[in-house]
């Protein structure tokens, strides 16, 4: 075992290759092997979940890149927004008569061509970007270490005393670590500070590599190079908590035609090229999925609580109701589509789903309630989106992702978003008009998505429905023709909205209710389902007119009905006050 001699967060690449060395000692032959991880990542495992390491690793963002060194270890929140394939990189290679590795750093600029002595090993490309629409109580509060403090000090000091050029990899007086060819063939001199580099970042390479074009100047996309990982664990437009190693470094200074041509027959994709002052590289070590309640800080109880979820249902029940002009049945209904999400699909049915069209929002209300609402869910939800739709705005937005083939990069559209997004779509500004071609296809997508939670990507010569599961909230003057929601409310305030201030505690509360009461389980008792069979046949009995979608409703209802007060089984009683608000919806709707 590596013996404690390193920081795994100043130093994460002496770890690598301390642990390279020992492999080596213990019988390990690059020359023959494939590219195959060697107990780094059991060693930062360890470091990082057993050791309590994870808290002193610095999570980077457009503010802190400004503290953190390159080869240092880090952490990214980030959504997948574009999979570049896998690119080949000198894994191994000797140093005279020793072997050495560059895994989890980027690729050696020799100037020499691919020799014997080399062995190219393979990595995943993924290009990341700061999750859409996400709201800035759910970034992480984090504090950065002395250590990290220390880092800035130490950097400020070096550009003092004329950019001296200092070794990252050192590990100490009691430890020999050889430099590696590449940092010998750079030129004398020490990396750019980040504040310029982030200046390059937020300058021409946001303007061709932007995820967004709504995102801000503190948008920190990065490249994500992945290691020995299958390809089913990562997919297109998840959230991940990746922790490796940052290269975010001015260039290499070396021959440019020698490093371009080993970059030719090293990369296929000109994205992957780019150098990592323009692009922050994460060579990944760790990693882990992230839902909607990873981005919500802290939990009320230890335990489950039937008492506490009621409270807390309540008091979110009477912020609703008052946002909403004390209109209670609407507010009863916001609180079910809060908690929905799709828990299944069925051929093309998207099982939980409940899109909720209001109704009755004329210029006047809308002015009125419009802000309000859509700043409620700002605080209540970690991803919000508000689209205010017109005609305008449908011949000429790009929702639906595009492929880019002369760039090789997927364009991103307004609809690829993250599981869990909430977006409100305002159509009380909508008039008559006549959409373009662009036009029709955008509102085919809106069509898609709110019927099948699914966005139809262009690949320029086919096309890909990719699933979402996105919350969707309407607002219009009469019912939406051109969005089918599954539940169409009348909106009948009976006052105007009064300014109410939450407490902090109160709104972390409110959090994790919506954020983890989505995620429960639930079962209908055979008992239960009988009584919920008779009741769909009687009803159909009563109006014709229902369908199968009606059905799945009112079952989605029910089930969130339940969990609306923590429950994981459908009780009598809960069947029951779905039953009436749906009465109660159907008087309104006549």
């Amino acid at each position: 075992m590596v013996g404690p001699q390193y920081d795994c967060v100043a130093n994460p690449l002496g770890a690598v290759r301390l642990t390279f060395d020992k492999a080596l000692s213990d019988g390990l032959n690059p020359s023959s092997a494939d590219d195959q991880d060697w107990g780094v990542v059991d060693l930062f495992r360890q470091f990082l979940f057993d050791n309590d390491g994870f808290t002193q690793v610095p999570i980077l963002n457009a503010t802190s890149v400004k503290y953190i060194q390159p080869n240092t270890l880090v952490r990214v929140r980030a959504m997948v927004q574009d999979m570049l394939g896998n690119e080949f990189y000198v894994g191994a290679y000797k140093d005279g008569s020793t072997w050495k590795t560059n895994k989890y750093s980027d690729v050696c600029q020799l100037q020499m061509d691919l020799s014997p002595d080399m062995r190219l090993w393979e990595r995943r490309l993924l290009y990341c970007v700061p999750v859409p629409g996400m709201n800035s109580w759910a970034e992480p509060l984090e504090f950065l270490s002395n250590q990290h403090k220390n880092w800035t000090s130490q950097r400020e000091k070096r550009q003092r005393d004329g950019d001296e050029a200092v070794d990252h990899m050192e590990l100490g007086p009691n430890q020999d670590f050889q430099v590696s060819p590449c940092k010998r063939m750079r030129e004398e001199g020490c990396p750019s500070s980040s504040e310029t580099q982030l200046n390059s970042v937020n300058g021409d390479t946001a303007a061709a590599f932007s995820p967004r074009s709504d995102l801000d100047a503190t948008s920190f996309p990065c490249l994500v190079k992945v290691y020995n990982s299958p390809e089913s664990d990562i997919k297109l437009n998840e959230i991940f908590e990746f922790i490796g190693v940052l290269s975010f470094d001015s260039e290499p200074s070396v021959n440019q035609e020698e490093a371009d041509q080993l970059s030719s027959s090293l990369y296929e994709d000109e994205l992957a090229q780019l150098p990592s002052v323009k692009v922050p590289r994460i060579h990944c070590i760790a990693h882990r999925k992230l839902d909607v309640h990873d981005f919500v800080q802290g939990s009320p109880m230890s335990e489950p609580n039937p008492s506490l979820f009621k409270s807390i249902r309540d008091s979110l029940l009477t912020h609703l109701t008052t946002v909403l002009g004390n209109d209670g049945v609407a507010a009863q209904f916001l609180l079910l589509h809060l908690l929905s999400r799709v828990h299944g699909r069925i051929d093309a049915v998207a099982v939980g789903k409940l899109s909720l069209n209001l109704t009755g929002f004329s210029k006047e209300a809308a002015s009125i309630f419009a802000s309000p609402l859509t700043l409620t869910m700002k605080k209540l939800l970690p991803f919000t989106q508000h689209i205010p739709l017109t005609i305008e705005y449908l011949n000429t937005a790009c929702l639906a992702p595009k492929k880019d083939y002369q760039a090789n990069r997927l364009v991103p559209g307004v609809l690829q978003l993250a599981e869990g997004s909430h977006v409100i779509i305002d159509e009380t500004q909508l008039q008559a008009g006549t959409l373009n071609s662009i036009g029709v296809e955008n509102a085919r997508s809106l069509k898609n998505l709110t019927e099948l939670q699914k966005v139809e990507y262009d690949f320029q010569y086919y096309k890909m429905e990719m699933p979402a599961d996105v919350q969707l909230l309407i607002l219009s003057e009469g019912k939406s023709n051109l969005l089918p929601a599954d539940l169409v409310l009348p909106f009948q305030p009976a006052s105007t909205m009064s300014s109410e201030t939450v407490d902090e505690t109160v709104l972390q509360a409110w959090r994790w209710y919506l954020a983890n009461l989505r995620l429960l389980d639930h079962t209908i008792s055979p008992e239960m389902q009988l009584v919920v069979e008779n009741d769909l046949v009687a009803a159909k009995q009563a109006d014709r007119s229902l369908g199968a979608s009606d059905m799945s409703r009112l079952l989605s209802m029910g089930r969130l009905m339940s969990l609306s007060y923590g429950d994981t089984s459908l009780s009598a009683e809960h069947w029951q006050m779905v039953k009436e608000m749906e009465r109660l919806r159907k008087e309104r709707v006549r």
